[in-house]
């Protein structure tokens, strides 16, 4: 009872029941559909969805988004299943919630504010072509040698046309009425229109039977040998870090959408546990929805009530409407996951090409490049972090600056501007004329910081220049830890303990 209460707290009860159960229908085609995706069972999806929605509804770290089968994992787990068959994938499921859990316990979820914008840019593109591109096979045919090839003929201008019909009620409906979700409304009637004309095409029951019960317990049946792990760790990794990835960008944009922040940490713990009970029972594994999310938050759902009403109504559409979904043709999937991959894509990053540093473009077609070409999301947002940070460091470099003068006393002063770290030890050390300089010489850090060890090591070469032509350095401006760390410390440097910064310097010593 007081979980109950806890629920209905400051929360609408009929719009988020609502707002749950037009999630829960629009959640229906796009399981499927990514089931298909990966080469598994439509059920699979389905449980997959109820699963994952249900768990991270109830434990997650924002409440209202919605969780499931998504594109983002279906194009990871796609290999694996080809290679070696669905029960690997199940146990890749298990070891990917493991370490989502691990990422959460040890609060790493932080890190997705180190993912730049041009990377989430090229993250989301490169999934939404990813998306397009595996519909293109539902339009391909065995020829008499069973292999596959391209539709021709009326066979093609049909498919196409029932595919344009379900874009072109998916992309208006929502103009007209926002009372029923678009995507089901246009399986709908793209169903009762193949049916009522008669039209023989493929349907998701040619495919797979979707006909089940409640989701059941089931050991992944492979043998644990050392040899089985090194199979699936690195599909787990991947699968991990692209949910992660996923569900805390999501997490990020419905903290925007609803004013709140989320969880990160706790989210990840959630997604995890989803994962881990998933592939439990014979789940595909998954993370948040995007699309679905922000459906839920725009109808009114907010809190954890209509993520739940969302899962259950869910397995309620398997457990007895599975007769009906097998009916549905493929056309209509595929013009539903063609909307997907034209909603995911990010259209307003082609427009400013011309209005960010030639390196944020680079980085954005790198990512999607990677993510397109080999179908791995999570190596394809680490490229993107490492070049960012890269093109960062260099940027700063630059920026080292030494103003020179000598005062009255014969004393040669540097005042040194902008960070000192290992990108730009090479222009510091440039900036000193060791051999033309005067007796004593001062390096002033009022306006720069020591960032990092090879920082310290640049500071103790420039010493010792100094010292091997018999002058005397003073360093002033560096914080405790830098004093410890240079070599001849107590001797060059003069401390002032009202004026020194207090900053730390990252170097292993302090670790």
């Amino acid at each position: 009872m007081v979980f109950i209460e806890k629920l209905r707290q400051g929360s609408n009860l009929k719009n988020e029941i609502l707002s749950g159960l037009t999630v829960a229908l629009a959640l229906v085609p796009e399981a499927v559909a990514f089931s298909l995706m990966a080469k598994v069972s439509p059920l699979i999806g389905l449980y997959s969805a109820f699963i994952i929605g249900l768990i991270t509804a109830v434990f997650g770290g924002r409440p209202g988004m919605i969780s499931g089968a998504t594109g983002a994992i279906a194009v990871v787990i796609v290999s694996l299943v080809v290679r070696h068959g669905v029960e690997y994938l199940f146990a890749a499921v298990v070891l990917m919630g493991i370490i989502q859990i691990l990422v959460g316990v040890l609060k790493l979820g932080k890190f997705i504010r180190l993912v730049p914008h041009p990377v989430m840019f090229g993250f989301v593109n490169g999934l939404a072509i990813v998306i397009f591109m595996a519909q293109l096979d539902q339009f391909k045919v065995p020829n008499l040698a069973g292999d596959l090839e391209w539709m021709s003929g009326a066979a093609l201008w049909m498919m196409l046309g029932f595919v344009g019909l379900t874009m072109l009620i998916i992309h208006f409906l929502p103009k007209i009425t926002k009372a029923v979700p678009a995507a089901l409304t246009a399986i709908v009637v793209v169903s009762a229109l193949i049916l009522t004309l008669g039209v023989e095409t493929k349907t998701v029951g040619d495919i797979a039977s979707i006909s089940g019960g409640l989701p059941k317990f089931h050991l992944p049946m492979i043998p644990f040998t050392l040899d089985n792990i090194l199979i699936i760790l690195p599909y787990s990794l991947v699968m991990a870090a692209v949910g992660l990835i996923e569900s805390l960008l999501t997490l990020s944009v419905i903290d925007e959408m609803t004013e709140t922040r989320g969880r990160g940490n706790k989210e990840c713990i959630a997604q995890g546990s989803a994962n881990l009970v998933c592939g439990f029972f014979s789940g595909m594994g998954g993370c948040a929805m995007i699309g679905q999310s922000i459906i839920n938050v725009s109808s009114g759902g907010r809190k954890r009530l209509s993520g739940i009403a969302a899962a259950v109504g869910l397995l309620l559409i398997v457990l007895f409407g599975s007769s009906l979904i097998e009916k549905v043709p493929m056309a209509a999937l595929v013009g539903l996951m063609f909307m997907v991959a034209i909603g995911t894509f990010e259209w307003a990053s082609l427009k400013i090409f011309k209005k960010v540093p030639a390196i944020d473009v680079i980085v954005m077609i790198v990512v999607a490049g990677v993510t397109v070409f080999f179908h791995n999301l999570a190596v394809a947002v680490f490229i993107g972090v490492i070049i960012s940070a890269l093109s960062y460091a260099w940027e700063n470099a630059k920026r080292i600056r030494a103003r020179k003068y000598v005062d009255d006393e014969g004393i040669k002063h540097y005042e040194i501007y902008g960070p000192l770290f290992f990108g730009s030890v090479t222009a510091f050390q440039e900036k000193f004329d060791v051999m033309n300089d005067p007796d004593e010489v001062i390096i002033d850090f009022a306006e720069s910081r020591v960032a990092d060890h090879s920082a310290i090591e640049a500071l103790n070469k420039v010493t010792e220049r100094y010292a091997k032509q018999g002058k005397k350095v003073h360093l002033r401006h560096l914080s405790a830890d830098c004093r410890r760390l240079l070599d001849n410390a107590s001797a060059i440097i003069d401390i002032n303990f009202y004026e020194d910064p207090k900053y730390k310097v990252a170097v292993n010593e302090l670790g």
